[in-house]
């Protein structure tokens, strides 16, 4: 989970420090509507590569999916420990 730690904090500084030329800068100007937008491509992508399209696909399409839901994340100011603490809170049960 370190990289993703690491991953989330050059999100979250692109959301607060914009660069011209950033994707993740377009995407937080482009607004949340596009943000989820991206969310729902990427999931369906997911589906498509399980389906048959092999293990690397699914690597590719499942990272895409998880960078778009980070950078939802940080649009929100929610924190991977959040989501972590939620996780464990879960498997305790």
């Amino acid at each position: 989970m370190q990289f993703l730690d690491q991953l989330s904090k050059v999100i979250e500084d692109r959301r607060d420090n914009p660069r011209e030329g950033s994707y993740t800068c377009y995407l937080f100007a482009s607004g949340e509507d596009e943000i989820l937008k991206k969310i729902g491509e990427e999931a369906v992508e997911v589906i498509l590569a399980a389906k048959g399209q092999g293990h690397q696909r699914i690597v590719e399409e499942v990272s895409d999916l998880l960078y778009h839901v980070l950078v939802l994340l940080s649009l929100k100011r929610v924190n991977l420990d959040e989501i972590e603490e939620e996780l464990r809170r879960r498997h305790g049960k």
